[in-house]
């Protein structure tokens, strides 16, 4: 719950509000997410409906999907992975800017699913850190919107200095990131 305090002097009035820095930017950086599908399967179809009019991804404010890692700021790993795609996963992964986060959707992205075999990586949270993961096999477009609200909920209450804290580094520097 919100705590509304008295505006400092000065400030009242209409069109005026207070606020701190880190939560206008939270707020900010949640309504403007740009997600970078990177879809392999079934997962990927149902990612299709959802991005669809009726459930219409667009009004949570990721209506721009981005197919350059540069430009994006969410991976969305859908479906099977392959042990020889995790190289270029890991690649993605390292050409996003930061801040970036990381939607596991689906059984296979998130622990290999079905398929216990030698050729498919077993989660691809071992190669790259992930934020949320979405069950399913594969998940409803319910599911998926409900993972893309739990990342905005993250986003919009991760303090500016996370990314720069001594633990944030030790974990990217865990997966052998830099």
């Amino acid at each position: 719950m919100v705590e509304i305090t008295k505006a400092p002097a000065g400030f009242e009035g209409p069109g005026f509000f207070a606020t701190s820095l880190d939560k206008a930017v939270g707020m900010a950086r949640k309504n403007s997410l740009w997600p970078l599908p990177f879809a392999t399967s079934c997962c990927g179809i149902e990612f299709m409906a959802t991005m669809g009019a009726h459930y219409d991804l667009a009004r949570f404010g990721s209506e721009r999907m981005s197919f350059s890692p540069r430009q994006a700021d969410l991976l969305m790993v859908m479906g099977t992975i392959a042990k020889k795609m995790g190289p270029v996963l890991r690649q993605v992964y390292e050409q996003m800017a930061e801040p970036r986060w990381v939607l596991s959707v689906g059984a296979c992205a998130s622990s290999g699913g079905i398929f216990d075999t030698y050729s498919v990586l077993q989660g691809i949270d071992r190669i790259i850190p992930v934020d949320v993961y979405v069950p399913g096999c594969p998940p409803r477009p319910e599911q998926i919107l409900d993972g893309v609200l739990k990342i905005q909920e993250l986003v919009q209450n991760e303090s500016l200095r996370r990314r720069d804290s001594e633990e944030y580094k030790n974990m990217l520097a865990s997966y052998g990131i830099s």
